[in-house]
């Protein structure tokens, strides 16, 4: 065991593990956490885990407990895009493994590190369909980067070293441990590696040398580039390369969804999101430009709306990205780039020089400043994208945001102006409703000192919003905004303009009322109705010192704007409701 590994053992008050003890599978799964310094466990007991919880009632690791294991895994997954750490999961065996399924591929989809521990039945009793029984690697195996099944207590260790070196290196993403219970009953001598060497898992993290020298002559030789950058720029910590590599090529910078905390909304060189509900400027800079430069960015169907030909048909493609899978997987890449984000651009700012772009850069200036993101405030309702406008003025562009899916997410990609990274936490890839709650209670666990806003629509909240409970228990000062319309936002608009406003199954307004609900649970609730109520709770909210959980009451009919429609091209956008 290194030096520090046993400082952090002090640190929490447990003596230092000596090499070779003997111990349970249970306490060597725990022990194996201290020493990768995992600061919450998020988990929910069973039968199947018994042995493990048994021994954490014997240790200091911090446990939270949710009320469903969604909220547990939405919560570790809060955590690890907050910080960039692998959040870590507990679940029983059957059901409990079954219902962190959804986190796991929402987590998966979006590259974030956790390591998931679910028990299972005695060996054997596996295959005689025991009671709470479910083979969880089998479910798990498309939604995971890797899984393990635990047959022999003597690998536990090693395993979940292995685990947590996959989960957090190359592309991160989720990896599930399932230990059965006679495992972790078992006992052996704790020996618990320094490093794993993984046979055949190498990430590339420096870039090849002849395709950075093609990289700075394109950057030299074009006069229209534009860079993509996506969420690999997050979760490579590669902001400050990206905005140093912006500002010295001045080629201006657009961003996934995912992307949207890598670049300073407010920088002159910023085109905000492209796509379907992208800015104007994003989108005809694609179309016009004549070099594009993706990071971390896998070009997908909604940036390029399943139109891959059409999508920049003037540019050269460079796609930058640590996993070698998504390059050309959807676009024809002329300078395919494979490394790690942050180690390719450092390399890139050592080569590149600046093109002629002046010309360029002021074209898309004047595109950004004459078609904003816009719509049409009224005094006697409340619009969604002012509430979004509120918070953005009052935090001016500091808080850890979190959403669910659906057009309320759409607002904030659009109207919050994120100036840091990893402060806009939302499942992009899979499209999760009831993920931003909880989600949000792992970011301020995390952050415990920031301002977190976790912004849902109604429908979104009402799956999981008994996490209030956690909320409550742990007085976490979370400000909970509801925009509320009263029914399945996107799935209405979808219905009136591409089904003749055949409205099915999207009335949410037998909702309970959340200000009660809010109080039910011991904490704070508001409502508003209109803008300067909005405003005037709000204000309320961030005064107070405890959770605070705020129903704006908006526009039920309202859209989101700009829009492409699926199988259109980006210059077939539609700005607003007056059709133009």
């Amino acid at each position: 065991m290194s030096a520090e590994a046993a400082m952090t053992a002090t640190r929490k008050n447990i003596p230092p593990v000596q090499q070779g003890e003997v111990m349970s599978g249970a306490e060597i799964l725990l022990r194996c956490l201290i020493l990768e310094e995992t600061e919450y466990i998020f988990g929910y007991p069973g039968g199947a885990v018994l042995p493990v919880y048994d021994s954490l009632y014997q240790n200091h690791l911090n446990h939270i407990l949710p009320r469903h294991e969604q909220g547990a895994i939405h919560a570790a997954d809060g955590y690890a895009r907050a910080t960039g750490k692998p959040g870590v999961v507990f679940a029983t065996s059957g059901p409990g493994a079954t219902n962190l399924v959804t986190g796991i591929a929402t987590a998966h989809m979006d590259s974030v590190p956790l390591v998931i521990f679910t028990g299972n039945v005695k060996q054997q009793l596996i295959g005689t369909d025991a009671f709470q029984e479910a083979n969880i690697t089998g479910i798990t195996m498309p939604i995971t980067k890797h899984n393990y099944f635990v047959r022999d207590v003597k690998d536990l260790a090693r395993v979940v070293k292995e685990a947590f070196t996959i989960a957090t290196t190359g592309r991160p993403g989720p990896v599930l441990v399932d230990i059965p219970k006679d495992v972790n009953e078992a006992k052996t001598e704790f020996h618990y590696p320094e490093k794993v060497d993984l046979r055949g898992y190498n990430p590339t993290i420096e870039p090849n040398y002849l395709q950075m020298e093609r990289l700075k002559d394109a950057v030299k030789a074009a006069r229209k580039p534009v860079i993509l950058a996506g969420g690999g720029v997050v979760s490579s910590g590669a902001e400050k390369e990206l905005l140093a590599f912006a500002e010295k090529t001045q080629i201006p910078v657009i961003t996934t969804f995912m992307g949207i905390s890598g670049f300073p909304r407010r920088h002159p060189l910023c085109l905000s999101m492209p796509g379907m509900h992208g800015n104007y400027a994003a989108n005809q800079a694609i179309l016009n430009c004549d070099l594009l430069i993706g990071i971390g960015a896998r070009f997908d169907d909604r940036i390029t709306m399943g139109r891959t030909r059409e999508f920049a048909p003037n540019a050269r493609i460079v796609h930058i990205d640590i996993d070698p899978a998504e390059i050309a997987k959807n676009v024809e890449t002329m300078i395919p780039i494979v490394g790690d984000v942050k180690h390719v651009l450092m390399r890139a700012l050592d080569k590149v020089e600046k093109g002629d772009t002046e010309e360029w850069v002021r074209q898309v200036s004047e595109w950004r400043e004459q078609h904003p993101y816009t719509y049409q405030n009224r005094d006697d309702v409340l619009k969604p994208q002012r509430v979004i406008e509120i918070l953005n003025e009052t935090t001016r562009g500091d808080a850890i945001v979190t959403t669910d899916v659906g057009q309320h997410q759409m607002w904030v990609a659009q109207y919050y102006e994120f100036q840091h990274s990893r402060s806009l936490i939302s499942s992009g890839g899979l499209g999760t409703m009831g993920f931003g709650f909880p989600a949000a209670i792992g970011a301020q666990l995390a952050h415990p000192d920031k301002l977190v806003i976790s912004v849902s629509g109604d429908g979104g909240f009402q799956m999981t919003m008994q996490e209030l409970a956690l909320v409550k228990e742990l007085n976490l000062p979370l400000k909970i905004v509801i925009i509320n319309n009263k029914c399945l936002g996107m799935v209405r608009q979808w219905q009136e303009i591409f089904y003749d406003n055949r409205y099915s199954q999207i009335d949410l307004s037998c909702a309970p009322d959340f200000v009660k609900l809010a109080e039910a649970f011991g904490i704070k609730g508001m409502r508003a109705v209109s803008p300067d109520e909005a405003e005037k709770v709000w204000k309320e909210a961030m005064e107070h010192d405890g959770p605070a959980l705020i129903d704006f009451v908006v526009e039920p009919e309202e859209n989101v704007y700009p829009m492409v429609a699926p199988g259109s091209t980006l210059d077939q956008m539609v700005m607003g409701d007056d059709n133009k």
